[in-house]
């Protein structure tokens, strides 16, 4: 417990949120194209040139977040607000594109209603926008912001992150640039509630620092909301009405968004430590592998896992394969693709799944 305190507030006390570490420049990774990394049955083959985008055509500054449409087709979320959105089959090539303006696009994700169609959700961190689009960028519902609906006070900050979709149509949204809070509307974007908000203790489970991921989790009895605690290293899972359940602690890991796929949880380290220093440096990504039990079964670009007893040791990366991991998308083959923040404007590496 102590240790856990000790990294949170030297994870706050080294800057701001967004900024907290100093900024390493991305050197050249093509020398990493080919190497295994990984650990156990989730080894993969690294693979730095998968996209074959002309960066002159279609720039990208952050690469936050990509999903898989039902079709395979990738779809790749940037804050370029000359691409917002980029469209790659699984072998790299682009074919498509469009952009929503938005300065600020940070969270995408999709979802499949009774109809078969399919709907993206992406947020806007910076304007506090939250828009339900069809694949090809229609925008049809704006989400009210949380002081509209009643959900804040004016005084209380608003930057949502990310949002997941429950089983009958309810979005949660992850304020996790904001106030903390994961918001529920129901599907025609009416306030419901909200629970979580803002705390740096390592005792309140019920609570954030940096809320920023979320996504369903239905590989239980019973489905939950699985949110990013990421400032205290840590998943936290709640029902669907917000009551806490239970936590998985990371020690070292300061995780991107959960994304669920099969029986397994796969997160983006964006910032890593050093060993015996536990504070938040950019340079330091990795990729994690849960599995239904919240026990780490690979790290791919990090180092193997080691459990003393029930007890995580610290993660830590081992090669340099990556910079700051800010999602992943997992294929239908379980291929992964890793997208960076802050990473000299990268594409998406692809790992072969071995």
């Amino acid at each position: 417990m102590q240790r856990r305190k000790f990294i949170i507030k030297t994870a706050l006390t080294a800057g701001s949120i967004l900024t907290s570490a100093p900024y390493i420049r991305a050197a050249s990774k093509t020398s990493f194209d080919g190497t295994i990394i990984g650990h156990g049955e989730h080894r993969y083959r690294v693979d730095t040139l998968w996209s074959l985008a002309d960066p002159e055509k279609t720039p990208v500054k952050d690469c936050h977040e990509m999903v898989q449409a039902a079709d395979g087709h990738l779809i790749l979320l940037t804050n370029h607000k000359q691409n917002n959105v980029l469209v790659f089959g699984t072998d790299g090539k682009l074919v498509d594109a469009w952009t929503l303006n938005f300065g600020g696009a940070h969270g995408l994700s999709i979802h499949s209603e009774a109809s078969g169609k399919q709907f993206l959700y992406i947020t806007d961190a910076g304007a506090g926008k939250v828009v339900k689009t069809t694949l090809n960028g229609e925008v049809i519902l704006e989400l009210p912001s949380a002081f509209d609906c009643g959900a804040y006070k004016k005084s209380q900050p608003y930057h949502p992150t990310e949002t997941a979709i429950g089983p009958t149509g309810d979005i949660y949204v992850a304020d996790g640039y904001g106030s903390q809070y994961i918001l529920r509307f129901d599907k025609t974007g009416k306030f419901i509630s909200k629970f979580g908000g803002k705390s740096t203790q390592a005792t309140n489970k019920d609570k954030f620092m940096q809320a920023h991921g979320v996504a369903l989790d239905t590989r239980g009895a019973e489905p939950l909301i699985v949110c990013t605690a990421r400032i205290k290293n840590e998943f936290k899972w709640f029902t669907l009405d917000g009551k806490f359940s239970h936590s998985v602690y990371l020690p070292g890991a300061y995780v991107s968004r959960p994304v669920i796929a099969g029986d397994y949880l796969y997160s983006g380290v964006c910032f890593g430590s050093y060993q015996y220093d536990y504070r938040m440096y950019q340079g330091r990504g990795f990729v994690t592998i849960l599995d239904k039990d919240g026990m780490i079964v690979s790290a791919p670009g990090g180092k193997q896992p080691v459990y003393a007893g029930k007890d995580l040791t610290v993660l830590l990366q081992d090669q340099a394969v990556f910079n700051n991991c800010h999602d992943v998308c997992i294929d239908t083959d379980r291929n992964i693709y890793v997208c960076q923040w802050a990473s000299d404007r990268v594409y998406p590496y692809k790992l072969h799944r071995v």
